[in-house]
This record gives structure tokens, C-alpha cells and sequence, in this order.
């Protein structure tokens, strides 16, 4: 969508500015308040130090030295991060949800550093990327939970779940500390409001003042229990991205009660979730992910769309930020105007909504023997990475695998082997399907080097670190007693990525080709030829690139080299078992940024990609490929089985904004779209802006700064990306017909 620099539209509204009764202002202009206001204040930098808690960890760890357990240490750490915590609220805000800064001398930080040197709390592995189980604390509060895990305690006659379990208590009292010192932000504010606002405040005070113990009793009180045990768990157990989810399912009991009660609108409802992108935004570093998810199917098949599912989307259109991405999860029985809403976001410029094939993720689920109640509720966490709600310890793409530089290695092996007299076992390979063996047995080896590296990283992670907060909003660790790096959550399957593989099955056509069919070059020519990076070998540079068909063009040849990949991937990573308890090893081949870092890394390869360029940016095609068309391209994609890579799949497509000028380009937007899905396809999202503004945006990047673009998987300002990110942007196929 095209952007508008900050500087031209002015600066956010200041306090001197508003009406005595700041109640009255319209929505739009609140929204529109609050959103200059990220753009204008945040950067990562800022977004860090609010993160920052090295001087509470070691106050909270001398305090705790004594303690023999290092799981109740965890805990009171937990407990003393979210005490720390503290938030500010101003005039447009209907929730609170900034963290303030706690400034901190600069030497006392320096010492706290040294101190915790001791400590390494920053271990190897991955926390967050879930959605959190909130169901029992909706129902129960957190006095509740709380009561839950003391009856567990005295019945415990482990020391080890005993002190688990006293962890977790730490962990939910903290919680309840931090929302009564936000209550308390609220009540300062409401001293000196009037009319319209104090209303709102007095309405968010009780909310605040109930939540910290009790269960919500209104949609509001539900959203605002939800932010609160989103960022605290975040802050306080350091596990980031953890999203707000299925909003649709978990609120909508909260929402049809306030609406049936009519003290709820839906236009209230609607600002309110705007408020929590804000919060959103200004909370998480740029170049990440958050995801919300709406629709799909409950467990008995039947469809769950409701107001919600379109209200979480409208919230796209006036907050205009990167954060979230909301995933429609279609199926068969989607309701038409819940995809007519997101395909008009989408034909207007907005890349966050994206869709997601229910049936072919649901399928992939419970071949991981994931049961049929839990495959129905699942989170791309936070890109397209599929794991299940509320019950996931599931790593995301680790570790990320670059194809294109093990075929490298391969065609170096292979030219070294040339010309010998005595057949060795890595070469040479007469055949290419030979060449294709030693290609997999490299690939192999990657696989199970990786899946050791993970291994390592989950027992280190088992001796030293706990999350107890999380804990507790993770099945089924307080039903076991097992914190959630012990194994306690439901799903421990580890997730990896494989980068680059449709320049890879372009490559290896190019090598069967010129190798083998035509006998045209040897290994050592052609490893000579991508060394020099195509010196002064334009001609066969330009052979290699168009002189072939390519994957996304829809040749059955090229498509069937790339499905003959994945298989030997989903077959090979199905043959390893991950800790702590023989978890699956799950493929995906999803990118996030690491198209363009890999590619950065990575010299020329036999598809006619120049050394350091980016790879494609996931499972469609490589940039300015799909020279076909789109359906062509389309075709190609879904031309094997998506299922099997759970770990992730993310299919862009890119049009010129010209296409949405009549109604003819968003109908066909949305017939490709459920082309694409009704043949399997995984997940889909569309960037609509034409290569010229993205050129201005590289020149003028002020005028420009919420230039909002589709990356491999993720969404990101245009203007803040590396040159190369932005020039592999500008060169994908950007259609111009359906």
C-alpha cells in the first residue's frame, strides 16, 4: 500500500491540543493519534531497553541465593521481572497496555551485566512462537489458577514438582503485582478526568482492579487480561512472540454476552481491538511477526466464523501497522463475505491478511498424531509456522537449511572426482540420478547434524532454564508438575526450514541438462564458471536462467524435481526424533528474512542466480520467474503435497495496484486465491503496489516510512529493509492480468 511520510502528515496530537472532554473524540482520529505515535517514537533500539531487565535479575538473583532450587529461583526471577513492570496511559488509550521505562544508572546496569555473567540466562534454543491456553484463566481468574496449583502442591510428593509447582505460584502472584500496578496507573489518571473520558477510565479501573485476581466479566476485561498475560509472559519468562491467536474463539463468549447485555457495539469492540495492534506495535521490535487467526472449524467440522473473525480483520484498515498478521483459515464452508473482506484489504494495499488451507494444515497435524479436538485450533506462530494452541513448545524453524549451498559443495565434490581413475564412493556420478543420491546423502547428513544441534540446545535448555509463566498458560505442564523446558507442554516437535528450493530444482534441471543430457559442460566447468560468478559469461548465464524452463511455469519436468525434494525432505526428517520425549523433526520451507541472508552468503548457482543473491522467498517460485502468468505459476506450487511440511509454507504473489481499480481485478484476486487453496495450497499473501513506488520509496524512504510490504512469510516496513531486501522485492513477478 502506498505510503505517506509522517513529517508530511504532522505530528501526533499533544495533550494541549485536545477538547476538554477527550471522551468525544471520534475514533478515527484516536486510532490515527495512536498510530503516529509508533511511527513517529519507536524504533528498536527503544523497543530493547524496554526489554531490559538486567538490573532486576540480579537484585532478584542475590535475593534468591540461598534457595536450593534453581526451578524456585526461575520462579521468583519470574515474579520480580513482572513486579518491575510498570505502564503508562494517556488521554486517546482505552487500554493500557505501554510499559514505561524504568531508568537505571548506567553503572549500576554495568555491574548487573558482570554479575549475571554467572548466571547465562541466554541460552541456545528457542522460547515463545504460540499462542497461549487461556481458557482456564478466563474461566478462573488468576486466583483461581493460583488455587489450583497450591492443591496440586500439597498433594505433590516429588521435591522436584514440588518446587515446579512453587515456581509457578511465584510466577502467577507477579502477574496479579504487575496488573495491580497498572490499576493503580489508571486510578492516578482518573483523578483529574471528566465527562466522557473519566467513564472510560472508571470502566477500565474496575477492569484492571478485577483482573488482577478474579475473572474477566466483559469483553473488555477480556482483552485487557489477555495483553496483560501476553506481554508478561514476553518480559518476564524472555519468551517472545507469543500472539494474541485465535481472538475470534477465545473472546466471542465475552463479546456475544456484552452485545446481548447491549453494553457492548460492535463498533466499540472493533476500536478496542484496534487498541491492542497499537499496544502491539509498540511494544515488538520491526522485522518480526505477530499472528492472529480467524475462522476455521471447530472440532465436530462445523465452521466458527463469527462478528469477531470480521472485526479482527477490519482492525487492519485504520491501524495500518506491520503487526498482526491476520490468517483467514479457509475451508470449504468459509462464509463468502469473510473472504470478500479479506481479499478487498488485500486488492486495497493492506499485506497483512493472509489465507490459510484448514484442510491441508489440519491434515498435517494429525499425521503428527495430533488428536482431532486440537488439530482444529492451531496458530502460525509467527510467520506461517503451524503449532497447536495453547499446548506448544514446538520450535520454528530450527535450524534454517540452505539447499543451494549443500548443491554447491556437491557440484565442487563432483568436479574434484573428475577425471579419476579409481571410483570413490562421494563420485564421481556417472548418472544424474547418482548425482541426485550424493546430493540427498549431503542433505541427509545437514539434517541430522541439525537435528543434533537442536538436541544439545534442548538439553542444555533442560538443565538451566525455566519458564514458569508460560507455563501455566501451556497444557500440560500444570497437570503434570513439568515446567515447559521439561517437557510439560503437549507438543514438543521441533520445526525446521529448507531455503532455496525452487532455485534449487531449477539448478538441478540446469545440471541434468547441461551435464548430462547434452554433455555440454563438466563439473569443473561449470563449478568454474559459478566461482567466477559468470564473468564475462552473460551468454550462459542468460542459458542458464531462460534458456530452461523453471519452476512456477507449470513444466511438469522442473515441478516434478522440486516435489521429488520435498518428499525425500519429509521422508528424511521423519526418520529423527527430537527431545525431550522422541518429538518429530517437522520440515517446512518458509523463509522469514533468511532468503536474502543465505543468498547473501552464498555464491552463483547453476539456475542463473548471481552469487549473494536472494533465493525465493519460500514455496513459490524464484523472483521474475513465473513468466507464464499467474494460474501457470499457481499450477506449479501446488503441484505436491503441502502437508508434509508443517513446519511452513508461505506463497507470495505480487500485482500491480492498476489490477484494483474495477471490480473485475478483486474478483479475480479471489477466484486464484481459492484456486490456489482448493488445490492444497498451504497459505497465500498478496503484495499489491507497483515496482515504481517501491523505486521512490528506495530514493525518498521518509516519504515513505509506512510503506507496508510482504517479506517470506512476514510483513515489514519497505523503507527499513537491507538494499538487497528491497531490490528482491522490486524484481519478483509483479502480475498485471489474472
Amino acid at each position: 500500500m502506498s505510503g505517506v511520510g509522517n513529517k508530511k502528515r504532522g505530528l501526533i496530537i499533544g495533550t494541549s491540543d485536545l477538547t476538554p472532554d477527550v471522551g468525544r473524540i471520534s475514533d478515527d482520529a484516536r486510532i490515527a493519534a495512536l498510530r503516529a505515535r509508533v511511527m513517529e517514537t519507536k524504533d528498536n533500539e527503544r523497543v530493547s531497553r524496554l526489554r531490559d531487565t538486567c538490573v532486576i535479575d540480579a537484585c532478584s538473583l542475590r535475593a534468591s541465593d540461598a534457595e536450593p532450587s534453581w526451578a524456585v529461583r526461575r520462579g521468583l526471577l519470574t515474579r520480580d521481572r513482572l513486579s518491575a513492570m510498570r505502564f503508562e496511559i494517556d488521554d486517546f488509550e482505552l487500554l493500557v497496555g505501554r510499559l514505561s521505562f524504568v531508568e537505571t544508572d548506567a553503572g549500576e546496569q554495568a555491574a548487573a551485566r558482570v554479575f549475571l555473567e554467572a548466571y547465562d540466562l541466554d541460552l541456545p534454543g528457542q522460547t515463545g512462537h504460540c499462542e497461549l491456553d487461556m481458557g482456564p484463566l478466563m474461566q478462573l481468574g488468576l486466583d483461581g489458577l493460583a488455587a489450583d496449583i497450591r492443591d496440586r502442591l500439597a498433594s505433590a510428593d516429588d521435591g522436584g514438582t514440588q518446587s515446579t509447582y512453587r515456581a509457578f505460584l511465584y510466577a502467577v502472584d507477579g502477574l496479579s503485582t504487575m496488573i495491580e500496578q497498572a490499576a493503580s496507573v489508571v486510578d492516578a489518571k482518573l483523578r483529574d478526568a471528566a465527562g466522557m473520558r473519566r467513564a472510560e477510565l472508571v470502566e477500565l479501573s474496575v477492569a484492571c482492579h478485577q483482573i488482577a485476581h478474579g475473572a474477566p466479566r466483559s469483553f473488555l476485561e477480556a482483552l485487557q487480561l489477555l495483553w496483560f498475560v501476553l506481554v508478561g509472559v514476553m518480559n518476564a519468562d524472555k519468551a517472545w512472540l507469543v500472539v494474541p491467536g485465535h481472538l475470534d474463539r477465545t473472546l466471542w463468549p465475552f463479546y456475544q454476552a456484552d452485545v446481548a447485555q447491549g453494553v457492548l457495539t460492535r463498533d466499540r469492540a472493533l476500536v478496542l481491538i484496534e487498541h491492542l495492534y497499537v499496544a502491539i506495535n509498540a511494544y515488538v521490535p520491526d522485522g518480526l511477526a505477530m499472528s492472529v487467526m480467524v475462522g476455521g472449524r471447530n472440532a465436530a467440522g462445523a465452521d466458527v466464523t463469527n462478528e469477531l473473525s470480521y472485526l479482527c480483520l477490519e482492525a487492519l484498515r485504520r491501524t495500518k501497522m506491520i503487526y498482526p498478521a491476520v490468517g483467514v483459515c479457509w475451508h470449504g464452508s468459509t462464509p463468502e463475505p469473510l473472504v470478500d473482506l479479506a481479499v478487498e484489504l488485500m486488492g486495497h494495499g493492506y499485506p497483512t491478511p493472509a489465507f490459510f488451507s484448514d484442510t491441508t494444515i489440519q491434515r498435517g497435524l494429525l499425521a503428527l498424531d495430533v488428536p482431532d479436538d486440537e488439530a482444529c485450533r492451531y496458530i502460525n506462530s509467527t510467520c506461517v509456522e503451524i503449532t497447536p494452541s495453547g499446548a506448544s513448545n514446538v520450535w520454528v524453524a530450527s535450524p534454517y537449511y540452505n539447499t543451494c549451498g549443500l548443491l554447491l559443495q556437491e557440484i565442487a565434490t563432483q568436479a574434484e572426482f573428475e577425471g579419476l581413475a579409481q571410483a570413490h564412493s562421494d563420485g564421481p556420478a556417472p548418472t544424474f540420478e547418482q548425482f541426485v543420491a550424493h546430493y540427498r546423502d549431503r542433505l541427509a547428513a545437514a539434517i541430522a547434524d541439525g537435528v543434533a544441534e537442536q538436541n544439545r540446545s534442548r538439553r542444555e535448555r533442560l538443565a538451566r532454564m525455566r519458564r514458569p509463566l508460560q507455563s501455566v498458560f501451556t497444557r500440560d505442564c500444570v497437570v503434570q508438575g513439568l515446567d515447559i523446558e521439561a517437557g510439560g507442554a503437549t507438543h514438543n516437535w521441533i520445526e525446521c526450514s529448507f531455503i532455496g528450493l525452487a532455485n534449487l530444482a531449477d539448478a538441478l534441471y540446469v545440471i541434468r541438462e547441461e551435464v548430462y543430457g547434452q554433455n555440454r559442460l563438466s563439473f569443473a566447468q561449470l563449478k568454474g564458471i559459478l566461482d567466477a560468478d559468470f564473468a564475462g559469461l552473460e551468454a550462459t548465464r542468460q542459458r542458464f536462467l531462460n534458456g530452461y524452463p523453471k519452476y512456477g511455469q507449470g513444466n511438469v519436468d522442473v515441478d516434478a524435481l522440486l516435489a521429488e525434494i520435498v518428499s525425500f525432505v519429509a521422508e528424511t526428517c521423519a526418520g529423527f526424533t527430537v527431545e525431550p520425549n522422541g518429538s518429530a523433526y517437522v520440515p517446512g520451507a518458509f523463509a522469514w528474512v533468511m532468503h536474502e541472508r543465505l543468498g547473501r552468503e552464498t555464491g552463483a548457482t547453476p539456475d542463473g542466480r548471481r552469487a549473494g543473491f536472494p533465493f525465493a522467498d519460500g514455496c513459490g517460485p524464484a523472483q521474475g520467474r513465473e513468466s507464464c502468468g499467474p494460474t501457470a505459476a499457481v499450477l506449479s506450487v501446488t503441484g505436491w503435497d503441502h502437508s508434509r511440511m508443517v513446519g511452513g509454507l508461505a506463497y507470495n504473489l505480487k500485482f500491480n495496484s492498476s489490477l484494483f481499480r474495477s471490480k473485475e481485478g478483486f474478483e479475480g484476486l479471489k477466484a486464484l486465491i481459492l484456486t490456489y487453496l482448493q488445490r492444497g495450497g498451504f497459505e497465500v499473501q498478496v503484495n499489491v503496489v507497483d515496482g515504481e513506488t517501491l523505486k521512490a520509496a528506495r530514493v525518498d524512504p521518509e516519504a515513505y516510512r509506512d510503506l507496508i510490504v510482504r517479506i517470506g512469510g512476514y510483513a515489514d516496513y519497505f523503507t527499513r529493509l537491507s538494499a538487497e531486501m528491497q531490490e528482491e522485492l522490486i524484481l519478483r513477478t509483479e502480475f498485471e492480468r489474472f
